[in-house]
C-alpha cells in the first residue's frame, strides 16, 4: 500500500484548517470537531488522510486520541516547495 500524497492531503479545506488549528497544540478530535462545521465523523476521516500522509501523529490518553502535527511529514512538501525560491 502506498502512502497518500501529501499535495493531496492539504488540497481539502477542512484538513487546512485542522492543521492550522494543530498548529496551536495537541487536540482531541472533538476539540477539532468544535472548530469546523462538519461532523464529527467527517473529522475524523479528514484526519485519517492527514495520518495517512505523515502529516499528523496521535497517541492514545486512555480513550482519548489526541492528535498533533508530525513535524517530519511536511519535509517533502518543504523541499519540493523550496525548488521554486532558488529559481
Amino acid at each position: 500500500m502506498t502512502q497518500p500524497d501529501a499535495f493531496m492531503a492539504i488540497s481539502d479545506a477542512h484538513r487546512r484548517r485542522l492543521l492550522e488549528e494543530l498548529r496551536r497544540g495537541p487536540k482531541t478530535v472533538n476539540q477539532l470537531a468544535a472548530t469546523l462545521p462538519v461532523s464529527r465523523p467527517a473529522v475524523s476521516q479528514h484526519l485519517k488522510v492527514l495520518l495517512d500522509a505523515g502529516l499528523v501523529g496521535v497517541r492514545a490518553e486512555g480513550t482519548r486520541r489526541i492528535y498533533a502535527l508530525a513535524g517530519d511529514g511536511f519535509l517533502g512538501l518543504n523541499i519540493w516547495l523550496d525548488q521554486f525560491w532558488e529559481a
